[in-house]
């Protein structure tokens, strides 16, 4: 695959895909036996995930792959893969890799992705899906256009625990669910003030920023820290909240995005270089076709400056119905409420550590349906996206979900997208 070559199907007028599902089969039959051969990108999260799928006798790691040369050589050392590169082209380059793991920081998510769709690999991406809107939009068309699969890190959705509380609300356990309260309580780091200083021997700063534009290295940006970043991240609503958003929609039943975003973000704690909000209350607005009881409401609230844990959660959902309300931790179990808080059933249980990763081997050995595909991550990351729009611009937003756009709003409508570093072999 030429390294510089450019995407011309990513020049496009519009968007009107978003209601479509996004179904993709592996292009080739494997055997019970055959391995699937895999490329991690990213060593953060990526060493966990190199665990997981190491646990699968039929996974077998090609490749791990980091701009951080330290970080590069811990890894191979405890993997032992076939190959450890700084740059991600060379797995792209090589042909019997079948699928990439991407771990990188956000910006990164779709570029790398669309690259790795394009050279005929399946893509399992972590969480949000891209760093913006319409990089999410573009995942979901490359791996549709190129017939692969792509899984999203939300890995909550291959939880069994989860899943059953999911099918509960289903079968009508708290009656017509109408609004979810979602939770993200934690008590972050300060990241500290910081100034501008040239990067460390053993990180290639230029590969790291990548199609973003250049913007001199800063310690407290790297490497965890990049989420608190515009150019970077998505803040904590698309690190952390965005599981429990993707809980909240998964139960309420929808499947589109909402019209009207509102409410509040800013910085209440934090004294140091973090841009996005560490407090939010947001609310989204799904009406349905206007009718009362088609309407559903989602409650989005974060405070990463408290230890508190609410209803004996860090984080989760809140689901309240006409005839009940159901509480879910992805990593505490479920709590079931009928009329006056009249306890009905409990279950406990913790995240389970691989079945998201089994499901996407199985989905390429065997055509199993994904469990997070394209289009639910799209949904998910989208309203982290809109919360932080809400947030940067202060103000109410009205959203169409088929364009992706928002209504009348052009200053809205450029928090869609963002700029790219000229030239970049990457940029979208």
């Amino acid at each position: 695959m030429p390294r510089s070559t450019r995407r011309t199907f990513l020049r496009r007028s519009g968007l009107g895909l978003a209601g479509a599902t996004l179904a993709a089969a592996s292009s080739r039959a494997y055997g019970a036996n055959e391995r699937v051969n895999l490329g991690v990108i990213g060593l953060s999260r990526g060493r966990s995930l190199c665990d997981a799928f190491a646990r699968q006798g039929d996974a077998r790691l090609a490749y791990v792959c980091d701009v951080d040369r330290q970080r590069l050589g811990q890894a191979k050392e405890r993997f032992q893969p076939d190959k450890a590169v700084v740059d991600l082209r060379a797995i792209l380059d090589d042909k019997a890799v079948d699928a990439v793991v991407i771990a990188t920081p956000d910006h990164w998510h779709a570029p790398a992705a669309i690259l790795a769709c394009e050279a005929g690999k399946h893509v399992y991406v972590e969480k949000p899906a891209a760093h913006n809107i319409r990089e999410g939009r573009l995942m979901v068309e490359a791996a549709r256009k190129h017939d692969r699969l792509l899984q999203v890190g939300t890995q909550t959705r291959s939880s069994p625990g989860v899943r059953e509380a999911i099918e509960r609300l289903r079968d009508g356990a708290i009656g017509d669910v109408l609004a979810v309260r979602i939770i993200n309580s934690q008590l972050r780091a300060n990241i500290g003030h910081a100034q501008p200083s040239d990067p460390p021997e053993h990180l290639d700063y230029d590969l790291w920023v990548g199609p973003t534009p250049m913007v001199a290295y800063q310690s407290n940006r790297l490497h965890y820290h990049w989420h608190w970043w515009y150019d970077f991240g998505t803040g904590d609503v698309g690190n952390d909240g965005v599981h429990d958003l993707d809980v909240g929609v998964w139960g309420l039943g929808v499947e589109c995005h909402p019209t009207n975003v509102g409410g509040y973000g800013s910085k209440m704690f934090f004294d140091d270089d973090q841009q996005f909000p560490d407090t939010y209350a947001i609310t989204y607005e799904y009406p349905g076709d206007g009718q009362i009881g088609h309407k559903r409401l989602l409650i989005y609230e974060q405070r990463i400056w408290t230890p508190f844990r609410e209803h004996g959660m860090e984080n989760g959902d809140i689901f309240y119905g006409t005839k009940g309300m159901m509480i879910v931790g992805k990593d505490d179990g479920y709590q079931l409420f009928a009329e006056r808080n009249k306890p009905v059933d409990e279950k406990k249980f913790r995240l389970p550590p691989v079945e998201h990763q089994r499901n996407f081997l199985d989905a390429i050995k065997s055509n199993a349906p994904l469990n997070a595909d394209g289009e639910v991550g799209q949904r998910s990351a989208t309203l982290a996206h809109l919360a932080n729009v809400c947030a940067r611009l202060g103000r109410s937003l009205t959203f169409d979900p088929a364009t992706e756009r928002f209504v009348d709003d052009d200053e809205a409508d450029q928090l869609t997208r963002r700029e790219y570093r000229e030239g970049h072999w990457a940029a979208l």
